[in-house]
């Protein structure tokens, strides 16, 4: 039998746990919080993130040395020309608003990267804000233009 078999009322609720209520209760004076420390007072949270029982925290333990560049990095929607080879017919036109009108990338940063994996036989006009030179070079052979923005905005 399980606690969830249960279909009788005596016994299928739990009745809540009542402190200070007296040291027969099992639950009095401290109400089973203990002595003093800050698990006594109102307020305490013991299961917070990065809680360590009151001994200084690793993140705070760990030494902080160095530099990142992570707030300042530029991010890009990437995309290869083997996929404009693929959804693109001759003479079209290939910018961020087409390839996320088409559902082909759902831009998270903003900002168009074309790269050079894949073969490109048709002749296409590309805005984006950054083009690989392998890119360029396969747009260019194919009769295409590839027209780089350049665009330095951070997102």
């Amino acid at each position: 039998m399980k606690l969830t078999d249960i279909l009788a009322k005596a016994g299928k609720k739990t009745a809540r746990k009542r402190v200070g209520r007296g040291q027969g209760s099992g639950n009095g004076k401290t109400s089973g919080r203990g002595h003093n420390g800050a698990g006594q007072r109102s307020g305490f949270k013991k299961n917070r993130p990065a809680f360590e029982g009151g001994q200084m925290p690793l993140v705070r333990r760990a030494p902080k040395r160095g530099f990142t560049n992570a707030p300042f990095r530029r991010r890009f929607d990437v995309v290869n020309v083997k996929l404009l080879e693929k959804w693109f017919e001759a003479g079209d036109s290939v910018s961020l608003d087409v390839l996320k009108s088409r559902g082909l990338i759902k831009p998270r940063h903003g900002r168009l990267k074309v790269l050079g994996a894949g073969e490109l036989s048709k002749n296409l006009t590309i805005v984006a804000d950054a083009i690989s030179e392998t890119a360029r070079q396969k747009i260019e052979e194919a009769g295409g233009s590839a027209e780089s923005t350049g665009t330095t905005d951070k997102k």
